[in-house]
């Protein structure tokens, strides 16, 4: 057993760390949670059957009064500091044995020796951290002076000892997780709540729980409202079926989400609004979560639709400007006989400019063309078309699909109108089972077209170039960059178009 040592000697150097670091070490525990708890209790009441005593108590040592965390036969939930024995207790080593404190000049005149609890036998074993900071002790208590423990004893009140302090650490980490939690939680709602977007976010399954303050102030709905699938019904009748799908369609591939639709603001004005979501997932992939933004874009979209009345009413006027001239040709070519043909040609070059026009210019959805406005196999159709016979295609469009714009339409249109009035004149087409491929491929960084014609009459290299010769390679290599390589072979003329992938597109 441990000497013993009287309250003069027992003073504050015998402490494994200063009485401040100690105090805050408790701090760090949780204690209100763990009072009464049935895994501490259990230990009492094994405690007291252990050592055949009425009362097993853990104790932890505060400021100004020592904490029962769990108590067999005990009914306060804490007493004086100045009175614990455990208090002692935790000052030693091992654990510290009082065989009859009416004869122990510690605690002779202790009130819980003379008074009503009438205290004889003490045993208790220290609860240390392992930085060495002393938080009490588990001890047995009882009424009638005893010799000690059996050894028995002795090793299974240290093993409960033990059990305690792991069950105390434990709870030290969950309440610094929870304080970890805690900040982190209140870090993302100041920053959430300081964001110009509302900022929304939901459950795995899309059940929204939180907005920031920006969405309440700009709907003005009371906080809480629009929790769950409520959210829905803050947009426009005709917009809420669509952004339903669309957010369901998310939930189930965990593709991002991004819509714009019409947001009822405080007033009861409707504004465009663009949403947008992310999933966030855990190690193993699966989403936990999803973090969102509301952006109010209705002054973009309004002037959006503006611009592009004014670009369509901009193409609709060149569009007539191209009747005109053509109605203009075809005046003057009345007066001028011998320039009918010229005219016609001239005529024919000026629809195919208005067809490449009309093609990539900015279009509603009641005026867009079926094919894709970027795509080149979209241009070279619309653009065959007047040489399509009703009863089939004589001009096939085969191989890659790619992207055009304005920048490229007009050479292209261009160089395909004049190789087609070629081959209707003079090539292919001029015969009843002519035929014309034009083979789309892309190499390296440049896009070939193979126009190459078959079934019409046998040709021979002109003697002279003309204007049509020279228009395509105004198109293909001075306007495109690119290249051209004719082949007047016995079966039809072919003709190689090489093109810079970079010259297709201004993006």
């Amino acid at each position: 057993m441990t000497d013993f040592k009287t309250p003069a000697q027992a003073d504050a150097s015998d402490w494994p760390g200063d009485e401040a670091a100690r105090i805050a070490a408790l701090a760090e525990h949780d204690l209100p949670s763990l009072r009464d708890c049935s895994g501490l209790r259990d230990i009492t009441d094994f405690a007291a059957a252990l050592c055949d005593t009425p009362t097993a108590l853990v104790s932890i040592v505060e400021q100004v009064s020592q904490t029962f965390l769990a108590r067999t036969g005990f009914a306060a939930t804490e007493t004086a500091r100045e009175t614990s024995f455990c208090a002692h207790a935790m000052r030693q080593s091992e654990i510290m044995v009082v065989p009859d404190a009416t004869r122990d000049p510690r605690f002779a005149d202790n009130p819980l020796v003379t008074g009503e609890m009438n205290l004889r036998f003490y045993a208790g074993a220290p609860l240390i951290r392992e930085d060495g900071v002393p938080l009490g002790a588990l001890c047995v208590i009882d009424t009638k002076p005893r010799e000690g423990l059996t050894p028995l004893q002795a090793q299974g009140l240290r093993v409960l000892a033990a059990d305690v302090m792991m069950r105390l650490s434990d709870n030290r980490s969950t309440v610094a997780s929870r304080a970890a939690i805690s900040d982190s939680e209140l870090r993302f709602r100041t920053l959430a709540d300081t964001m110009p977007q509302m900022v929304w976010s939901t459950l795995p399954d899309g059940f929204h729980d939180y907005y920031n303050a920006r969405w309440y102030e700009f709907t003005g709905v009371p906080a809480g409202s629009t929790d769950g699938e409520a959210w829905n019904g803050m947009f426009h009748p005709d917009d809420q079926e669509r952004a339903r799908e669309v957010w369901q369609h998310s939930l189930d591939t965990g593709e991002p989400y991004q819509i714009e639709y019409r947001l009822r603001r405080y007033d009861g004005q409707y504004r465009w609004t663009l949403g947008r979501a992310l999933p966030i997932r855990d190690d193993s992939g699966a989403i936990v979560r999803w973090f969102g933004t509301c952006t109010d874009i209705h002054e973009q979209k309004q002037a959006s639709e503006e611009r592009e009345v004014i670009a369509q009413e901009l193409s609709h006027r060149i569009k007539n400007i191209f009747a005109v001239i053509s109605g203009l040709i075809t005046f003057s070519a009345r007066g001028n006989p011998a320039f009918a043909d010229v005219a016609s040609n001239l005529r024919d070059r000026v629809t195919a400019l208005g067809r490449a026009h009309d093609f990539v210019r900015p279009h509603s959805a009641q005026s867009r063309p079926t094919a894709s406005p970027t795509s080149l196999h979209g241009l070279l159709e619309q653009l065959f078309l007047p040489y399509q016979p009703q009863d089939g295609a004589r001009i096939l469009v085969e191989g890659e699909d790619v992207r055009i714009d304005d920048r490229s339409a007009t050479p292209i249109a261009l160089l395909f109108h004049e190789l087609a009035t070629n081959a209707t004149k003079y090539g292919a087409l001029a015969s009843i089972n002519g035929t014309v491929t034009v083979a789309i491929r892309s190499d390296t960084d440049r896009l070939v077209l193979d126009w190459r014609e078959r079934g019409g009459a046998p040709i021979t290299p002109p003697e002279k170039t003309g204007f049509g010769s020279q228009l395509i390679e105004l198109s293909a290599v001075r306007q495109l960059g690119g290249s051209v390589a004719r082949d007047w072979d016995v079966d039809g003329l072919r003709v190689e178009v090489a093109i810079p992938m970079s010259a297709l597109s201004r993006s």
